[in-house]
């Protein structure tokens, strides 16, 4: 799509690619390492992908996960995730998956995870 930021994103910025994905630092990191998955055929959501990139999805992901762990041995955990509908708040109407590296002390209490996205109801 002519609009679309990740259908028309620099070469620069591609750090991997897969058949089916690519992979982008994201520009406003939540922590050291965020990484966004980007399908390479415009879909605007998870539930839109073919079977056979979902699939790719998981080993892509598993991939990226290695691969931090690799150059950061202070990561001890991650947050993976998908904004889908504007509802949820994609707000780049594009699949990407969040890959966000968590370590021992970036939160003060970090139980709940990413139930914090509506934060009354993170602790439980």
């Amino acid at each position: 799509m002519r609009d679309c930021i990740f259908c028309n994103l620099d070469d620069s910025r591609i750090k991997f690619e897969s058949e089916f994905f690519l992979s982008i630092d994201d520009l406003y990191p939540v922590t050291k390492g965020h990484t966004l998955i980007i399908s390479k055929r415009h879909a605007e959501s998870f539930f839109d992908l073919s079977q056979q990139e979902k699939h790719d999805l998981i080993i892509f992901l598993d991939f990226h996960k290695n691969q931090l762990i690799e150059n950061d041995n202070s990561i001890s955990g991650f947050n993976i995730g998908v904004n889908d509908g504007k509802d949820a708040g994609q707000t780049i109407m594009h699949f990407h998956m969040h890959l966000i590296p968590r370590r021992k002390g970036d939160s003060e209490d970090p139980t709940g995870g990413v139930r914090g996205v509506i934060p009354e109801k993170q602790k439980y």
